[in-house]
């Protein structure tokens, strides 16, 4: 299917094009092919339609068709520019060892909980960028941030799943303001997770905390080593 939407104001001008592109991050897999292709592509759709980015969907197929070969693990980075230009490119992979604990800490930077930009995955990672930034490397494995409101959303690569109570999982509402995960998706429609609005004692009192992606899958993860101060 192809989507065609101009960038344009409602008087039918081209209107500045965003300075950001669309992006998914795939993983390729020899036996298995390409992992959640069709969530990747009904996002890509989505924001490409609600954004105004042309999109020629059996073209994006066709190139990841070419770029899906061979018998080695693969990530895949595709990009779509504003005017409908597709980039996809790729790296070798190697999975993360099964007994990987991530450490984690909190950050101070803040997401907007009312930025409609952030349900969509784009290179506009300033924020990402910063929050990272506020840890070494030799410190924590990944980030999460909070919102303007105090709520829990996501991490700069990683959404973030809670075990709590009667080991329900839950994950942060889509209405805090935050990526639309691709492996977060498929649990919720599973039914595996469900949405809550979480605080920051819901992740210190959390039994279990996993962070993850589409990439990586699921990761066991740990807030004890670090964390700002809110």
């Amino acid at each position: 299917m192809s989507v065609e939407s101009p960038l344009c104001d409602g008087s039918g001008i081209a209107a500045m094009k965003p300075a950001f592109q669309l992006i998914e991050t795939l993983r390729y897999e020899p036996d298995a092919d390409f992992l959640r292709l069709e969530l990747h592509l009904q996002r890509l759709e989505n924001s490409a339609r609600a954004l105004g980015f042309p999109l020629d969907m059996p073209a994006v197929r066709r190139q990841l068709a070419a770029k899906g070969q061979g018998n080695k693990a693969l990530r895949v980075r595709l990009t779509l520019d504003p005017d409908g230009v597709i980039d996809i490119e790729t790296a070798p992979f190697e999975a993360l060892p099964a007994e990987t604990v991530w450490r984690l800490g909190i950050a101070k930077t803040r997401l907007r909980h009312d930025d409609p930009l952030l349900q969509h995955k784009t290179t506009r990672r300033a924020l990402y960028v910063a929050a990272r930034e506020e840890f070494s490397r030799e410190e924590v494995d990944e980030v999460l941030l909070f919102n303007d409101l105090g709520q829990l959303c996501e991490g700069t690569i990683t959404t973030v799943f809670l075990e709590i109570g009667d080991k329900t999982c839950v994950t942060p509402d889509i209405s805090c303001g935050l990526l639309a995960g691709i492996l977060r998706e498929e649990l919720l429609r599973k039914n595996v997770v469900r949405q809550a609005i979480l605080t920051l004692d819901d992740l210190r009192n959390a039994q279990k905390i996993f962070v993850g992606n589409s990439l990586r899958g699921m990761i066991k993860a740990d807030l004890s080593c670090c964390f700002a101060t809110l």
